[in-house]
Parts: C-alpha cells; structure tokens; sequence
C-alpha cells in the first residue's frame, strides 16, 4: 500500500521547514531528509534527523592534542587511517535517526543490532494494517546444502506460484481471524455489538511474520558501519540488503570520506587467519600446498581458493 494522501502531506509539510543553525550540517542529506525511499513492496526507509558528519568524526579524533579541523587531503587521510586501523570512537560523535517500515522477519534480523535506540510500533495500542510482504518468484529459493542460514537457486514456476498462494492464503486468513478476535474492523471499530473482542496484545500473536511493523532507529556512524558491514554483504537475506543498499546511499550523501574508507577498508576487504596468511606465502613462493597441509577447514580452504583464484 503507497502512503496515505495524510502521510505524504506530513512528509510535504516537514520538508517546507527550515531553521537556521550553528551545527555542521550536509547540503546532500539535507535534500533528501524525510523523503521516503520505497523498499520491496510496501516498506520505507527515511532519514527523519542526523548530528554531525565527516567533519565530526576528524574534530573527535584530533581533540586529544587540541588540533581541529584542516585540509580536505588530510582530514580524507585522517578517516582513512582510522578506519584502517579499527578506531571506533571518533565514528560514536556522528549519528542518525531513520523511519523504518519493514516486515516483521526483517525486522527481527534487525534488531540483532542492538547498539541502537529503537521505538516500534506498538500492536498493543493499535490494529496493524492489512500489509504483507510478498517475494517475488525469482527470490523463492531452496535451503542452501552448505548454509543453514541461507537459500540456493530458485524453484521452479509452478511451485513458485504455489508458495506465493499459500503466503497470500496464510496472510489473509489469519489477519481475518485477527480482526475477529479483536472484534474490530481495520478502522478499529466494533463490528459485533453483543461480543467482546480480547485485548490486542493477545490478538497480535495471530499475524504472521511477513506483516509490516514500522520503527524510529537512531544509532551513531560507527554501529551504522557495523550494520553495513554484515547486512551489504552479498552473502546477507536480500530482504534486508535491500534496505543496507539505501543506507549504503545515504551514507555517501551523509558522510563521503567515511563511506570511501568504509568500502575500501571494511565491506570491500578481507579478513585472514594467520593460517590463511601463510597459505598465500607459500604461494607466493611458489610451493605447492593443498587443503591437507593448510591448517584450514575445507570451509576455510574454500573460502580462500574463491577469493584469490588459487
């Protein structure tokens, strides 16, 4: 469901505002600040505040001998040391707050982050909406054999439309029971008037994974990198990549330097073993190693032969 000819207007209306300000602020973020960015179909993500930017993570860092910010070539080199060598704290003094609008099994994924100040939508207080998140065919896929975390390939068309028919059938029918055991309609009103529907914190229980929550998730720049760093990767469930690619965006918009050296030195990098180190020595030197003699788990050995094209 897009938002609601009210919700855009709030959106509309936020946008119109301005105040004037001493604080660093970032003319890019500022262009899209509110506006939601559509994910799968019916989610968002928006930028609703943020504190800081580059500049902050380089003032933080030079405060221990009272130097502050200089040229752009060193400030870039300056976060680009930092990140490289793992320094944390001068990334906590830049944060930013989103609008998040997610399936539920997302969502639970999510707040495995949980370095963050998180508020959700509350099925305690009020009927969550008929919204589903459906798959598309070409992203149904089987178990993966060699990833208990993760699916393989992609079935085939007729069990595919199977599959979306039954989530449809599952999501429908239990948000109907939902309603009824509220006995209320979406608009929260009582449909029966000679029966008394149970609480909604006890209803709730019935909806399935794949209903939309909504939450504010404020967290500063370095547990944002954190976030990207597992939830870009190729390797993460798409359904949460999604939403790490529109960030991995706003983090060029918000904080360019820090997005550079995060792509290069973090979510485009490789960490090895010691183990792993030695394997490419003696490649290097040119003697003949197998899996056997490594030191690694065939897991590992992999790994590596993939990465480097041993």
């Amino acid at each position: 469901m897009p938002l609601t000819d009210d919700e855009l207007g709030h959106i509309a209306q936020a946008r119109e505002g301005s105040q004037s300000t001493r604080r660093a602020t970032v003319a890019a973020l500022e262009e899209v600040l509110f506006e939601p960015f559509p994910l799968l179909d019916h989610g968002f993500l928006r930028v609703i505040d943020y504190m800081g930017d580059d500049g902050a993570v380089v003032q933080a860092a030079r405060v221990s001998y009272g130097r502050g910010t200089r040229k752009v070539s060193e400030d870039r080199n300056l976060i680009r040391y930092l990140m490289s060598h793992y320094h944390s704290t001068p990334f906590e003094m830049a944060s930013i707050k989103l609008h998040v609008k997610l399936p539920i099994f997302v969502a639970r994924q999510w707040i495995r982050h949980r370095t963050a100040s998180v508020n959700e939508y509350s099925a305690r207080y009020s009927v969550l909406d008929r919204e589903f998140y459906m798959p598309d065919a070409e992203h149904l896929a089987a178990q993966s054999a060699t990833n208990r975390q993760g699916r393989h390939g992609r079935v085939g068309p007729s069990e595919a439309a199977k599959i979306l028919e039954l989530l449809r059938e599952d999501a429908d029918r239990n948000y109907d029971h939902y309603l009824w055991m509220l006995n209320e309609n979406a608009d929260g009103n009582q449909v029966d008037q000679e029966r008394t529907g149970i609480a909604r914190e006890l209803a709730r229980m019935n909806l399935t994974l794949n209903s939309y929550t909504q939450w504010y998730w404020k967290t500063d720049l370095h547990n944002l990198l954190n976030f990207l760093r597992l939830r870009a990767d190729s390797h993460a469930q798409y359904e949460i990549r999604v939403y790490a690619e529109v960030l991995l965006n706003i983090l060029k918009l918000w904080v360019p330097e820090t997005y550079s050296a995060f792509i290069e030195y973090r979510l485009n990098s490789v960490s090895l073993s010691s183990s792993a180190i030695g394997v490419l020595r003696k490649k290097i030197a040119g003697v003949d190693i197998t899996q056997v003699d490594s030191g690694l788990s065939s897991r590992e050995w992999n790994d590596l032969v993939s990465r480097f094209g041993l």
